[in-house]
C-alpha cells in the first residue's frame, strides 16, 4: 500500500490529509536552553524509494508550475538585498555549522490551533511559511531562537503553491536567509532541516536530496511542480522551515511527508525555492495570484491523455470537451500526462485561448478553450 501524502501540521495519528492539527505538546518551545547543534559529522543518507508515478494526481488540470522569477547575476545565489553571506557554513557539509549560522533565521509559528515552522527572507521582517500553517489566521506567534515572541501579521497566502508571508517588527535588522536556485539542486546533494516538530523548536535534521520534479497536492487540490524529495527526517511541525544546502542557502520550504503512521519515514517533499522567489514577493505586493485553468482531470494513455471527468461550468466544458476525448497536444504542445496538461498551460494567463487538439470516436479534431481562473 503507498503511504499517504501527509501535511507536516496535521495529526500525526491519522492518515487523512489536511486534517486540523491539535498538537500532542504545547507548540512554543519548552523553557530551556537552545538544543545544541547536532554532531560536526555528515550524515551519509540513503536514498529513498521513488514517489510513484500515481502517489498524487491534480483533481483539476491547471497550469500547475511557477514562473521562475530573475535570479541575481551570481548563478544559484539569489541572495536578498542586503543579506549577508552565512559564513559559518562556507565549510560544505558541517551540519554543525550550517545549523549555527542558520538558526537566528529560523523561527517557530504558533497560531493558537496548531504549530509550524518559518525563516526570515530580509532583514526588515518578513517571513515565509506554509499557506496551511497560517491556515485562516490573521496574525500569529513568531518565536525565535533566542525565545524573544513577537506577533505576526498573514500579509499574504497563495495556496496554490502552499506559501505564505508573515510580517513582524523586531525593531531591529534581523538576520535574514538566502535562496539558492533551486533548478541547480541535484539528487544526492546535502539537505539540512531545521524546525519545530512536536513543538521542539530548533531541530535540526540532515540527510540528501534523494529526488528532484516531484509533484504533490496543494491544500487547494491543485498541483505543486519541481518539488524537492528529501529523506531529512521531517515530521509534524517541521512544516514551513527551510530545507538548506551545504552553504546555508534554502533549497525549498519543507511541506509534506509521505507516511502512514504521521511520523518520518524518510520520504519528506518541499516547495522549491524558485517558486518562493516568484511567488513572495508578488504576495508581499498585496497581489492575488491568479493561475490558469482548464477543468479537466486526466489519466495517460497511447497517443495522448483521456479526459476522466470535465468540471461542470469550467473552461473545458464551456469548449466542449467530453470525458473520453483523448488530448493530442495543448497550445501546440504534445501532451502524454496530466503534467504535460498542465505544464501547457503554467505561462499562459486567465482569459488566454489555447488550441486543444484531441481524438473523440476514432476522429481527429481541434478545441478551441479560453483559459479560466483556477476557482
Amino acid at each position: 500500500m503507498t503511504d499517504p501524502l501527509l501535511w507536516l501540521d496535521g495529526d500525526p495519528t491519522d492518515g487523512r490529509r489536511a486534517r486540523p492539527y491539535e498538537p500532542e505538546v504545547p507548540p512554543v518551545r519548552p523553557p530551556s536552553a537552545v538544543p545544541p547543534p547536532p554532531a560536526p559529522t555528515r550524515r551519509r543518507g540513503h536514498f529513498a524509494s521513488a514517489v510513484a508515478g500515481g502517489l498524487v494526481s491534480a483533481v483539476l488540470v491547471g497550469g500547475g508550475a511557477f514562473a521562475f522569477g530573475v535570479l541575481d547575476d551570481e548563478p544559484g545565489t539569489a541572495a536578498a538585498p542586503n543579506t549577508p553571506a552565512l559564513v559559518g557554513a562556507k565549510q560544505e557539509g558541517d551540519v554543525a555549522a550550517i545549523y549555527a549560522a542558520a538558526r537566528d533565521s529560523v523561527v517557530s509559528i504558533s497560531t493558537g490551533s496548531g504549530s509550524g515552522t518559518g525563516f526570515v527572507t530580509d532583514a526588515s521582517g518578513t517571513i515565509v511559511t506554509n499557506a496551511h500553517v497560517v491556515g485562516s489566521a490573521s496574525t500569529v506567534q513568531v518565536q525565535f531562537a533566542d525565545d524573544e515572541t513577537l506577533t505576526g501579521r498573514v500579509t499574504g497566502v497563495d495556496r496554490s503553491s502552499d506559501l505564505a508571508v508573515v510580517k513582524v517588527s523586531a525593531g531591529r535588522p534581523l538576520k535574514a536567509l538566502s535562496l539558492a536556485d533551486s533548478t541547480a539542486v541535484r539528487t544526492g546533494q546535502l539537505a539540512v532541516a531545521i524546525g519545530s516538530p512536536f513543538g521542539l523548536s530548533q531541530t535540526t535534521t540532515a540527510g540528501i536530496v534523494s529526488g528532484t520534479g516531484r509533484h504533490i497536492q496543494a491544500p487547494d487540490g491543485f498541483q505543486i511542480d519541481s518539488v524537492i524529495q528529501t529523506d531529512a527526517p521531517i515530521n509534524p511541525g517541521n512544516s514551513g522551515g527551510p530545507l538548506l544546502d551545504a552553504k546555508g542557502r534554502v533549497i525549498g520550504v519543507n511541506s509534506q511527508i509521505a507516511s502512514q503512521s504521521g511520523g518520518s519515514v524518510g520520504i519528506g517533499f518541499a516547495v522549491p525555492s524558485n517558486t518562493v522567489r516568484d511567488v513572495i514577493p508578488r504576495l508581499e505586493r498585496g497581489e492575488t495570484i491568479k493561475r490558469a485553468y482548464l477543468g479537466v482531470s486526466t489519466s495517460g494513455g497511447a497517443g495522448g491523455v483521456t479526459v476522466a471527468s470535465v468540471s461542470s461550468g469550467g473552461p473545458a466544458a464551456s469548449a466542449g470537451l467530453r470525458v473520453g476525448d483523448v488530448i493530442r497536444s495543448v497550445a501546440g504542445e504534445r501532451v502524454q500526462d496530466a503534467d504535460d496538461v498542465a505544464a501547457a498551460i503554467q505561462d499562459r494567463r486567465p482569459g488566454e485561448s489555447v488550441e486543444v487538439a484531441i481524438t473523440r470516436g476514432g476522429a481527429d479534431q481541434t478545441v478551441q478553450v479560453q483559459l479560466g481562473t483556477r476557482p
